[in-house]
């Protein structure tokens, strides 16, 4: 096993790491300490923007194949973070599927597909993946281990399995677990930057430049601003609870070159020097979402934390 302590981030889909913990991830890496991301699955049923839509969309083992090659990137843009799959840990199933999602509550909320592939994550025995998740840690030995809250983020049923997964791991690590954070959003920021979005003359830009109908038959289009009465994900916090945050502006351009990475999920990957937002980009489903100035995490338990998370917050700051 290679370098010991820093952190590892756990998440259900290729995109998803940058897309929730990457100013946590460049942070760790320029503080010189490792950083590591699991990966539940290979997000097989992800919708595709772009040129690749028609050869990929549909096609979960093509899709797979250059998801794996779009993760590789974006961990070389946030400094060199390390990278391996659920499934090629030792114990675990031969294969953990994206399970796919729909939404259910406007771009806000997801929930369960109407079907299931075959070695779907969601159906993954519990304890078979937490108890191969557990060896690698014991391995590994982070200071902090980082995923989802309860909800999965965003309810996306990968997500929460993928939460759940995690909850298990540290149940059976017991007193050599790790400390365990999960990333949340202050709604005051939400909302903040939902009412930034919509004055910006960028953003008008970006919605202007995609708005040709033929886009849309690569997802490239139409683009729609956030508003600010718009539903929150169910990682919004009226009231953060005790944990830690992560500057994301001094680290912006990996993060930015990282989520630049997932061409086939993330378009329109923007910088914006706003108070309430430095950046934007949307997803397939064309909503423009902001880059909030901070990274935002929960303590899983307020008695087991760590320091570490100082350390690299200073960093962060550091490398501005």
């Amino acid at each position: 096993m290679g370098a010991r302590g820093g952190v590892v981030a756990v998440h259900a889909h290729p995109d998803d790491e940058t897309l929730t913990s990457g100013a946590l991830l460049a942070a760790t890496v320029a503080a010189g300490l490792p950083a590591t991301v699991v990966t539940c699955t290979r997000g097989e049923r992800g919708e595709v923007i772009g040129p690749l839509h028609d050869t990929l969309e549909g096609d979960g083992d093509a899709l797979a194949r250059h998801r794996e090659t779009e993760v590789a990137a974006a961990m070389r843009a946030l400094g060199g973070v390390g990278q391996l799959f659920l499934d090629t840990l030792p114990g675990t199933e031969d294969r953990y599927a994206d399970s796919g999602m729909a939404w259910v509550e406007g771009h806000a909320r997801a929930g369960a597909a109407a079907d299931l592939p075959p070695h779907a994550l969601v159906g993954a025995d519990l304890d078979r993946a937490a108890g191969a998740l557990a060896d690698f840690l014991t391995d590994r030995r982070p200071e902090l281990v980082v995923s989802y809250e309860p909800g999965g983020g965003y309810g996306h049923p990968d997500h929460v399995r993928t939460h759940q997964i995690v909850r298990r791991t540290v149940d059976l690590l017991g007193a050599d677990a790790p400390a365990l954070a999960w990333a949340v959003a202050d709604a005051a920021d939400l909302r903040a930057a939902a009412r930034a979005l919509a004055g910006d003359p960028v953003v008008a830009g970006l919605v202007a430049a995609h708005a040709a109908p033929e886009l849309a038959a690569t997802r490239q289009g139409p683009f729609t601003p956030p508003a600010p009465g718009d539903p929150l994900p169910v990682m919004a916090r009226e009231r953060v609870g005790a944990g830690f945050a992560v500057p994301v502006g001094p680290v912006r351009p990996a993060v930015l070159a990282a989520l630049t990475a997932h061409a086939t999920q993330v378009q329109a990957v923007t910088a914006l020097d706003l108070p309430a937002a430095v950046g934007c980009y949307a997803l397939s489903n064309g909503a423009l979402a902001a880059l909030l100035p901070v990274e935002r995490y929960e303590w899983a338990d307020p008695e087991r934390t760590t320091g570490m998370v100082t350390a690299v917050a200073a960093q962060s700051d550091a490398v501005a």
